[in-house]
């Protein structure tokens, strides 16, 4: 585990379920599922084809403080459109570095067109403290004189 880890491997560690929603659904489903799920966005996908995300934030933002209906709005309506995305070999640093500039907090990783999952702020989050402890039980054993390459 480390901050040059891809993408791609970071995905292999989280559940392999990649939950999405139609532009043509109503905001309501897609809450009713991000909270069914306990996830805080969803990809909007047309057919096979990533087109948008909507997010928690997009809903209290553009559905809720607009005064709204969930069960009428359609996803395609208030989704993001304008998605910020990485291949799977972008490494965990990239990653960081790019939700950081982006003001985001989740990132659709493809590979060409193909939706392969979500990395989130907390799964990068939680990637890079597993790195740091297991580097600090590293140095432990070798200060100790217990470690062996």
């Amino acid at each position: 585990m480390e901050i040059s880890t891809a993408a791609k491997t970071l995905l292999e560690h989280k559940c392999r379920n990649i939950w999405t929603i139609a532009p043509a659904a109503t905001v309501y489903q897609a809450i009713q599922m991000m909270s069914e799920k306990n996830i805080g966005a969803l990809p909007v996908v047309d057919g096979t084809r990533l087109v948008g995300m909507i997010s928690e934030r997009d809903y209290m933002s553009k559905v809720a403080l607009h005064g709204k209906s969930s069960r009428e709005t359609p996803v395609s309506d208030i989704m993001t459109r304008d998605i910020v995305t990485v291949g799977p070999d972008q490494t965990v640093s990239s990653c960081l570095e790019i939700i950081t500039e982006h003001h985001i907090r989740h990132l659709p990783v493809l590979d060409g067109e193909q939706l392969l999952g979500i990395i989130s702020i907390g799964d990068l989050v939680k990637w890079i403290i597993e790195t740091q402890r297991m580097t600090i039980q590293q140095l432990n054993a070798y200060i100790s004189g217990g470690y062996s390459a």
